[in-house]
């Protein structure tokens, strides 16, 4: 799933691509993207495009004297820019063409689905904050007012694990399966730790961990293509994704956590003291 610095390297590459044009045609390959009527696609037609910018995990395209274009990209979505669009009409509910948007120039973007789990969600209105996801948003942990008292603040009382945690978009905007992984590790804790049970050292260090592993995650998409930013990605990642490989802090191996529809991975060393976690769905400290 794209998350905080995939999203906002979109919203850069969309900012380039997109500001000044014209939209002449939205086009609705896959209805079921579409979480809102009113207005309609067609009212997104004849409007330039004045502003992108990012909630969360959000896409946000702002045009001129019209709605907006609101877009989560799910777990299995994906936008591709096509500096020519193709010619013709796309054939509904063949492959995995979601949308297509066309400028003035014949150039545009295509949002994607892989999978049979339909979670792609288009929204056209005229406040973002008209999208229940956009209007739930936590603070966005980027933000120059995001500081170590305002985690704080946030954690406090907090009696879900600092996983759990750290992927509530309503708690914190953006940060999902792979970078909270990733964060955790920098910051050398354990995904159940208590996240209310912080100290004010440990506080510092993850706030220090969160900035730092997006902030450099978000340098290292600036300038990547759109159709690069998923391999850009994950080559990035530490421990993510990277089950049986050295962890590249210690070199023991990193390990896994299965649940039902997702996992984590994490180093002993660097974040348990040494001791591996029960790979179960309730998993909990080996004894």
């Amino acid at each position: 799933m794209p998350e905080l610095p995939e999203v906002e390297a979109l919203k850069d590459f969309l900012t380039e691509h997109l500001v000044g044009h014209e939209i002449v045609r939205v086009l609705p390959v896959a209805i079921s993207v579409l979480k809102t009527y009113d207005p309609p696609v067609t009212a997104l037609e004849g409007h330039r495009v004045v502003e992108v910018l990012r909630h969360g995990k959000f896409l946000d395209l702002r045009t001129q004297d019209g709605p907006r274009l609101v877009t989560h990209l799910a777990r299995g979505g994906w936008l591709h820019w096509k500096d020519r669009l193709p010619d013709g009409l796309p054939r509904p509910g063949k492959g995995p063409l979601a949308l297509r948007v066309a400028l003035e120039t014949g150039a545009g973007f295509e949002l994607t689905e892989a999978g049979t789990q339909k979670r792609l969600a288009v929204y056209v209105v005229r406040d973002p904050d008209e999208v229940p996801g956009v209007a739930r948003l936590g603070p966005d942990p980027l933000a120059d007012d995001f500081d170590e008292a305002r985690l704080a603040a946030l954690l406090s009382g907090e009696r879900r694990q600092l996983k759990g945690a750290l992927r509530d978009q309503s708690l914190l905007a953006g940060v999902g399966n792979a970078y909270s992984d990733e964060i955790l590790h920098a910051a050398r804790m354990s995904p159940f730790k208590l996240a209310a049970s912080l100290t004010p050292e440990e506080t510092h260090v993850l706030h220090e961990a969160l900035r730092t592993t997006l902030t450099e995650a978000v340098e290292r998409s600036r300038g990547v293509a759109a159709g690069r930013l998923k391999a850009e990605k994950k080559s990035g990642l530490r421990v993510h994704g990277r089950t049986g490989e050295p962890c590249p802090v210690c070199g023991d191996t990193i390990r896994e956590v299965s649940f039902a529809d997702s996992s984590l991975q994490y180093c002993p060393t660097c974040q348990m003291g040494g001791k591996p976690l029960a790979d179960r769905r309730m998993s909990r400290l080996l004894k």
